[in-house]
């Protein structure tokens, strides 16, 4: 009779042998491994890419695929699990798709070139220092951020507005980006607002902004300057451009883009729910 080894297994009469080993570890390796819960060809899968390709990111949908189906485990998926099924796809065409819908990192920013500003100065500038407390703790909807974002060579812009307390976004298609083009543009997207929705706006010191003043009175808002060199002043407009930059890349030519594209833009992150916000959306 064989003898029995320290683990409880029958040890073989003649010894070790290799292939029957391979075999078995082959064997019990097979049965190891659960079946993959999200696969490509599944039903789960179709789910979660239809959500990549609105420009969600895989945190958000498995927060979503959560909320739907609270009782249905084999409906949800982590956001690890979808990275998973997403990077274990074989090399091609199908695995670089998916990939590209991943939201992509930026690269750290430079900062400017310390010294005199090459933008100038701004007039009568309201510091972010002496901006209020109400909305320095985002308690209610009506503080904002902006920006300017500028498209190939100089020529064409688009102001963002985000709301700090509901992450709310505004889109603004400008003709240019100087002081008369902004004016224009940000009392065009402030105006249709309540004025409880338009308390504060606190921006940064682009010369764009040099007729701050003008917009205030006209808004009954009040305008607030970041520090120079200081985007962490801003981190919720900083965090909207890095966004709206999947749609509009740098280096695009942003003068044929429609104020409907732009405001189709706006409304697909409007209605994209955010972990800040208890995924909740911010419309």
């Amino acid at each position: 009779e064989g003898e029995v080894c320290p683990m409880g297994r029958p040890r073989v009469a003649g010894g070790y042998n290799a292939v029957r080993a391979g075999v078995r570890a082959r064997r019990v390796r097979r049965l190891a491994q659960p079946a993959r819960k999200l696969h490509h060809r599944g039903p789960l899968w179709r789910t979660v890419r239809s959500m990549l390709e609105q420009h969600w990111s895989p945190e958000q949908i498995a927060a979503e695929l959560k909320r739907e189906h609270p009782d249905q485990p084999a409906l949800q998926a982590s956001h690890e699990t979808i990275y998973t099924a997403i990077y274990a796809m074989p090399r091609g065409t199908l695995r670089k798709e998916l990939v590209a819908l991943l939201r992509q990192g930026r690269a750290a920013r430079r900062p400017r070139t310390r010294g005199v500003d090459r933008r100038g100065s701004l007039q009568d500038m309201v510091s972010i220092h002496m901006r209020p407390p109400e909305a320095n703790d985002r308690l209610l909807p009506g503080h904002w951020e902006g920006d300017l974002i500028i498209g190939a060579g100089n020529r064409s812009a688009v102001g963002t507005l985000v709301c700090r307390k509901t992450l709310f976004v505004m889109l603004v298609k400008m003709d240019g980006a100087t002081a008369v083009h902004a004016l224009k543009g940000y009392e065009q997207a402030f105006s249709p607002l309540d004025e409880a929705l338009r308390k504060t706006l606190t921006y940064d010191q682009g010369k764009e902004m040099a007729r701050h003043e003008v917009l205030a009175k006209r808004l009954k808002i009040d305008v607030y300057f970041a520090d120079p060199h200081s985007p962490w002043q801003r981190p919720t407009n900083e965090n909207t451009n890095g966004l709206i930059r999947e749609y509009l890349p740098k280096g695009l030519d942003l003068a044929p883009i429609s104020q409907g594209y732009l405001n189709a833009i706006a409304r697909q992150l409007n209605d994209r729910p955010r972990k800040c916000l208890g995924f909740e959306t911010p419309a």
